[in-house]
């Protein structure tokens, strides 16, 4: 059983993960477009790939997948994600598991206008979000939300340039700032098909939560793990404990029955005045996956058994709560 982590880039604890999962029956492949991915040293095989809008990156990977016995690919990057699903199709007729959402699911998660309108539509709280300039402003004129205001990309990713607005100014200055910070990153890729880079969003005053729904190759789901959010850096989770709240739980089971993702969904919850609002969805293995890990949860080797056919008891997807998971910052040379 012989696996691909494409856009590895720093997750070199999946890696190890990974070949945890595999054992000695199989080998892990990981790909990144820059040279200096430290992931590269853990795997037992690495390649450096081309840029994933590039042309020739699916022709890549496939050609790379054939020539050495790939049976499984799993994307970690959320750009990556999208591009893989428009060419699922081309995976399954070579047999590999492209462990990887249908393009709708993978919209609804990466574009963050069609996530609000999709947790809307099927009834969850979510925090008010406008798309246009004019809409926020006259919202706030009619005491529909007040100040501070959020003010982040669309087509965003591990917190790129999220701010927060405390008057008309901020959110003129905030905007243009926003647009001139797309185009600096990999946001302008998926940013590129609509003039509406930008997005304004309710400031929501709680505790903040981060969660895997975990969904089975046929995405009905398997499990919930809730981590409460300690610390954060970066847009990641530096400090969470695992907890038990039934009223969160209850509303990410219904998001993954409906959702119908495939493995894991990270997913940004807020619990405000005793009600759960879901905030982002991510249809990947998000930076807070390690504590679930750490607490005994193991999706990797859900995924290896479900792609070899293998029934999956709940324990192997399960955390155990009251566990305080801490990063720290590790230094190695490669």
């Amino acid at each position: 059983m012989n696996i691909l982590l494409t856009s590895v880039g720093r997750r070199a604890y999946m890696v190890k993960y990974f070949k945890e999962a595999v054992g000695d029956y199989g080998k892990v492949h990981v790909c990144n477009s820059d040279k200096n991915s430290i992931a590269f040293r853990y795997a037992d095989e690495h390649i450096i790939s081309p840029l994933i809008y590039d042309e020739k990156y699916i022709p890549f990977i496939l050609d790379y997948c054939q020539e050495n016995s790939i049976d499984i690919v799993v994307s970690l990057f959320d750009i990556d994600l999208l591009v893989l699903a428009q060419h699922k199709n081309q995976f399954e007729e070579l047999g590999i598991h492209l462990i990887v959402s249908d393009i709708d699911i993978i919209e609804i998660c990466n574009d963050k206008w069609k996530t609000f309108k999709f947790l809307e539509d099927n009834g969850f709280k979510t925090p008010k979000t406008y798309l246009k300039l004019d809409d926020i402003t006259n919202a706030i004129s009619h005491k529909e939300l007040s100040y501070p205001v959020v003010v982040k990309p669309r087509y965003g990713c591990g917190s790129i340039s999220i701010s927060l607005a405390y008057n008309e100014d901020d959110l003129k200055y905030l905007t243009r700032k926003v647009n001139k910070d797309i185009e600096k990153t990999y946001l302008k890729f998926e940013s590129a098909i609509t003039e509406e880079k930008v997005i304004y969003q309710e400031y929501l005053m709680g505790q903040e939560f981060g969660a895997d729904i975990i969904n089975d190759l046929q995405g009905k789901t398997q499990n919930v793990i809730l981590r409460e959010k300690i610390a954060m850096r970066s847009g990641e989770t530096d400090i969470a404990k695992l907890v038990d709240i039934p009223i969160v739980n209850e509303t990410l089971y219904r998001l993954g029955n409906i959702l119908k993702h495939i493995a894991n969904m990270d997913c940004d919850i807020f619990l405000v005045d005793g009600k759960p609002y879901v905030l982002e969805m991510n249809a990947r293995f998000g930076g807070g996956y390690p504590f679930s890990h750490l607490a005994g949860c193991n999706l990797p080797k859900a995924i290896v058994d479900w792609a070899n056919g293998k029934e999956v008891d709940n324990d192997v997807i399960s955390a155990k709560t009251g566990i305080t998971g801490y990063k720290e910052i590790y230094i190695t040379e490669y």
